[in-house]
């Protein structure tokens, strides 16, 4: 077989796909092209690890919807990387931040590992997402420093929610530095289980559509509602739509 045929069956497959496959060769070397794109693609993904997410910027495209600042109980990016049991925790401030309720659902928004994804997504899918939501009594939004997904246990708990949701920066790749993760939980208290959660990925914009994303949560925090659980428990039936079956909008 040759080069040129070898060449040929590869761009079938990168039609396809985000993986790097097909990339070539210099002797037994890869493109200087390509090599540089990998270098630029594993910068974009420290960055998002690294980088702060801007509270205050995502506050104001949250409006109208009401928000609170809090902290969890690392102090620092570094602190946050070692130690993950402290991003399940508040700090001693945060917690006298929190309104009681009750309130059907509280939102959660924290950094996680990929500050850009929420940069980027929060605000525009709880935008698509809280019309959806217009019999639902809604706390307000809390923006979660140095967060992890079960900090959002502790919150939600704290003010006597129904159902947590956190949106939440999913660990980058080296294709998609800024995808976002949503996990939902029926009746919030410390020392929930993953597999008592539901979990909607790859929102971004080679992946799952805000519109989508929307719909399908709002349809598991309907059911949740009414059978008052989450998690492995909690089948994900919604109906699919045409956009369900886009190779740019596959569910997780």
């Amino acid at each position: 077989m040759t080069r040129q045929t070898t060449d040929h069956i590869w761009l079938r497959f990168k039609d396809a796909t985000r993986a790097r496959i097909g990339l070539g060769r210099v002797g037994d070397a890869l493109p200087t092209q390509r090599l540089l794109e990998f270098q630029a693609a594993h910068a974009s993904a420290r960055d998002a690890v690294l980088a702060p997410v801007d509270f205050a910027a995502l506050a104001a495209g949250l409006a109208p919807l009401a928000s609170i600042h809090v902290r969890s109980a690392a102090r620092d990016t570094a602190d946050y990387l070692r130690r993950p049991d402290l991003g399940r925790r508040l700090d001693r401030d945060s917690r006298g931040r929190l309104p009681s309720g009750p309130f059907d659902a509280v939102f959660v928004v924290a950094d996680g590992l990929s500050a850009t994804a929420v940069q980027a997504h929060a605000a525009p899918l709880l935008a698509a997402l809280v019309p959806r939501l217009d019999q639902w009594k809604l706390g307000p939004v809390i923006l979660a420093e140095r967060g992890r997904v079960a900090l959002g246990d502790e919150i939600g708990a704290a003010m006597q929610a129904d159902q947590v949701v956190v949106l939440i920066g999913e660990r980058p790749g080296l294709s998609v530095p800024n995808s976002l993760g949503i996990y939902l939980t029926h009746a919030p208290r410390v020392g929930r289980r993953d597999s008592e959660r539901n979990c909607i990925s790859n929102v971004h914009a080679d992946g799952l559509a805000y519109a989508t994303a929307a719909d399908k949560l709002a349809w598991l925090m309907t059911q949740a509602r009414l059978l008052r659980l989450t998690g492995v428990a909690l089948k994900e039936d919604a109906p699919t739509t045409p956009e369900l079956g886009s190779s740019r909008n596959l569910l997780p």
